[in-house]
């Protein structure tokens, strides 16, 4: 009879008879005492941002302070509009190709008997629309109107561009080319007849509206300059029809 063999174990017999080489040191049994809070070193300050999208301790950078010429609005509080007149694109030949720039004719007003025309050059679009609004909005000039139209008929040169204009009855509307009505347009007119009889260059058309605009006196206004008293205007007297019976 066959006796059965004994099964090995060798997860016993490594329990009790290797020993492990590693002995435990002093600092392994005794745990390390927490660190006090005055050893602890300083934190330094991240310069990254913030959950509220600020950099350094959160105070941020503040409003952003407008430049001369930035401004929104007029001072007075109304609203200035802007017109690109015309963009012009210049090229110089170079070494490795061409160089391109651009210059923009913008006109700024606030509908109201202010307008100011300004030039803008640079080497993007977008910058010289700026740089012209900002020129534009730095020369505003102030010019007299009579209600919706002009008080009287003006002509003006500027260079080679010669422009006339007319005052409309209400209801006419803006008879005008585009760069023509660009500047009356910005400058409160809603109704006035133009005629350009000269250069079309945008740039000397615009400055000819512009000098027009600023030629234009209002009846008080030529009265106080020679040294007059306006008279106030007398009403209207009808003439009496009379009838007579016929029989």
């Amino acid at each position: 009879m066959r006796l059965a063999r004994p099964v090995w174990n060798f997860k016993s017999y490594q329990e009790k008879h290797i020993v492990s080489d590693e002995k435990p040191t002093s600092e392994q049994q005794q745990p390390a005492p927490p660190p006090s809070p005055q050893a602890q070193p300083p934190q330094q300050q991240s310069h990254a941002r913030g959950n509220d999208g600020n950099r350094g301790r959160g105070f941020g950078r503040g409003p952003r302070r407008n430049k001369p010429g930035e401004d929104s609005g007029d001072k007075d509080g109304s609203e200035l509009t802007e017109k690109v007149v015309f963009i012009n694109r210049s090229s110089k030949v170079v070494k490795g190709g061409r160089r391109f720039s651009f210059s923009a004719l913008v006109v700024t007003g606030d509908k109201q008997g202010r307008v100011g025309i300004g030039l803008g050059k640079a080497g993007e679009v977008a910058d010289a629309i700026r740089k012209g609004g900002e020129d534009a909005k730095q020369h505003m000039v102030k010019v007299s109107l009579s209600a919706t139209t002009i008080p009287h008929e003006v002509l003006s040169n500027y260079g080679g561009a010669s422009i006339l204009l007319r005052p409309a009855s209400p209801g006419t509307g803006i008879i005008a080319g585009k760069t023509v009505r660009a500047v009356v347009e910005s400058a409160g007119v809603k109704d006035i007849l133009s005629k350009s009889l000269g250069s079309k260059n945008a740039a000397n058309v615009a400055k000819a509206t512009l000098k027009a605009l600023q030629n234009l006196r209002l009846r008080e206004q030529i009265y106080k300059a020679r040294g007059l008293t306006l008279r106030p205007a007398r009403p209207a007297v009808l003439p009496v029809v009379s009838t007579v019976a016929v029989v």
